[in-house]
């Protein structure tokens, strides 16, 4: 098999694990398939010191790095970005690698650089949610959706913040080597397999407050471990050992929402992860996931995610099918 040539960009400032995370996902593919030849290149080569002070050697500097034959361009992000988006031999050369690559990735707020070397004018991208307004209103040539944690768009792919990086670099081994490769890379590094990119940025565990004491977390545990389950409120008051009022009192001042708005919460974001990684019917999603019928999840759906589960489906079925 012919080493497909991996590319990754960093800069001065530039976030450690935007580089360090995909990169160990290639090389893990790597021994495993020898499919992959990685480099890291900077503007110029030696010692490139990141946002949190972590030096890293950059084996390459650009202008040494031969722009054809590419086959992945990865770009990290970082607080340094802006200063980097302003010099023109690295967006230059961004520019010319990513024109010939056959795929240009970005990781969090590397978006910026392959925005200013103009690779994404109309392009639908993502970005770590906290950048989501500067990039609406720097680059208004771009479809910008920050809730995804990554997205496809042709050949760019564009991910959220570090761990997401991670999650993007899993989808393009499992796009270019198979499910197995992906699943053994997985399991080596302990991942998730393909979080799909359609999981929000402002999952559950990520949007809501931490129960702060048992009984409050033993609703919680139990609501994730199957969400489709029974969950009124005298369900979790039971589960909780707490009076309805007691529970109602409790749970919304840990973790700032009621009890029934948690639970909808949580089934939206199961029926989201199956309805992108399963074929199984929407009937059967729904009742799965608590919602009884197809119709309650329709209307569901459309007031969290404006859209319906049809056509969620339809639009993140699989990292091979983000458009």
């Amino acid at each position: 098999m012919d080493q497909r040539r991996i590319v990754f960009v960093i800069f001065e400032g530039f976030q450690p694990l935007d580089l360090v995370g995909p990169h160990e996902v290639f090389q893990h593919a790597h021994r495993l398939s020898g499919a992959y030849s990685c480099r890291i290149a900077a503007p110029r080569a030696g010692l490139v010191r990141s946002v949190s002070g972590l030096p890293v050697h950059a084996e390459h500097g650009v202008a040494e790095v031969d722009p054809v034959g590419i086959d992945t361009l990865v770009v990290a992000g970082g607080g340094g970005v802006d200063r980097a988006r302003l010099d023109p031999e690295l967006t230059g050369w961004i520019a010319e690698a990513g024109a010939g690559a056959r795929r240009v990735t970005s990781v969090c707020s590397g978006v910026f650089l392959l925005a200013a070397a103009g690779l994404l004018s109309g392009r639908r991208v993502t970005t770590h949610w906290a950048r989501e307004q500067q990039l609406v209103r720097e680059h208004p040539e771009l479809v910008v959706d920050c809730d995804p944690i990554f997205l496809r768009d042709g050949p760019v792919w564009t991910s959220a913040g570090v761990s997401a990086g991670m999650d993007l670099a899993l989808a393009l081994v499992e796009d270019d080597l198979g499910r197995e490769v992906a699943h053994a890379v997985a399991q080596e590094m302990v991942m998730f397999l393909r979080r799909p990119g359609s999981q929000s940025q402002f999952s559950v565990p990520l949007w809501s407050a931490q129960p702060a004491t048992d009984p409050i977390r033993a609703v919680v545990t139990a609501v994730h471990a199957d969400p489709g389950a029974r969950h009124g409120i005298d369900d979790l008051a039971l589960c909780a050992g707490l009076s309805t009022r007691h529970l109602q009192r409790r749970f919304t001042a840990e973790l700032g929402i009621p009890p029934a708005t948690y639970v909808e919460r949580v089934r939206v974001e199961a029926a989201q992860r199956a309805l992108a990684e399963s074929d199984h019917p929407v009937e059967t999603v729904a009742r799965r996931y608590g919602f009884g019928t197809a119709e309650t999840l329709r209307r569901t759906f459309h007031r969290h995610l404006g859209v319906a589960p049809s056509d969620y489906r339809d639009r993140f079925r699989s990292t091979k099918h983000h458009i």
